[in-house]
């Protein structure tokens, strides 16, 4: 199932927050949406997903969720959002409570999308008692559960230290390899989108406006054996946002 922004536009009140963004994600690939910091990421993530109306223009979906699929659009947000007496299966869970099926294959859902993650064996464990790192994993299984067409990614890892961010970095590689999932990864991290992204998507500081949209041809699972080819793509990427960033960045510290 393919994801089409059309000329979505937005704002609040008199702020213009984003303007003119057509994108088309496709099936089996991983879109990063990068831009300075206030330039409307986060909310095309939202418009995308349904969470947010936009001013102006319009979202399609092109083609038929996946066989087995329970919810099309599926979120992993950055904090988490566990609940904290659940136990992890329990959360993983959770979504799938809102769907007619027998406990043995909630049950079955549940003990999958932790094996995928690599948390079967801390299925009873309560989210205080795991790693940021673990916490992340659970996040990403309970989306996993409902075999979503297209996961909505909000800078998921950013609240991470940077060894645990490199392992999930590794395990989403990993899942994308097994699976081929499509997906919207929002960052402002400029080496988790080259990481990821078969495509990456420069937004400019607000109102946020496509300004290029980078193919990286180096397959997933071989980008740390491609330095050059990606450090280009770096290269090219960081030209387009780095004043712009640093404008955003003196606009956010006049503004505190």
């Amino acid at each position: 199932m393919d994801i089409v922004a059309e000329n979505i536009c937005h704002g609040y009140g008199t702020l213009a927050v984003l303007d003119n963004i057509n994108l088309t994600i496709k099936s089996g690939e991983i879109v990063a949406v990068l831009g300075p910091s206030g330039c409307g990421k986060s909310t095309l993530l939202r418009i995308l997903g349904g969470l947010e109306r936009a001013t102006s223009g319009r979202v399609l979906t092109a083609g038929e969720p996946p066989q087995g699929s329970l919810n099309p659009l599926t979120y992993v947000f950055q904090d988490f959002a566990l609940v904290p007496w659940r136990t992890v299966a329990g959360n993983v869970g959770m979504p799938l409570e809102h769907h007619r099926m027998s406990a043995d294959s909630r049950r079955a859902r549940v003990a999958s999308a932790l094996a995928r993650v690599n948390l079967g064996e801390f299925a009873d464990a309560y989210p205080k008692q795991l790693s940021g790192g673990m916490r992340q994993r659970t996040s990403i299984a309970r989306a996993l559960a409902v075999d979503p067409a297209i996961l909505l990614m909000d800078e998921p890892l950013s609240a991470l230290d940077a060894q645990t961010r490199e392992l999930l970095l590794a395990d989403l590689v990993r899942l994308w390899t097994e699976t081929h999932f499509t997906a919207v990864y929002i960052t402002h991290n400029l080496a988790e989108a080259v990481r990821l992204g078969h495509r990456i998507v420069v937004l400019s500081r607000r109102p946020g406006r496509i300004r290029d949209i980078v193919e990286i041809d180096v397959p997933l699972a071989e980008r740390t054996d491609h330095h050059a080819r990606l450090a280009a793509a770096s290269e090219r990427i960081w030209a387009l946002i780095r004043e712009e960033a640093a404008v955003a960045d003196r606009e956010l510290i006049d503004a505190g």
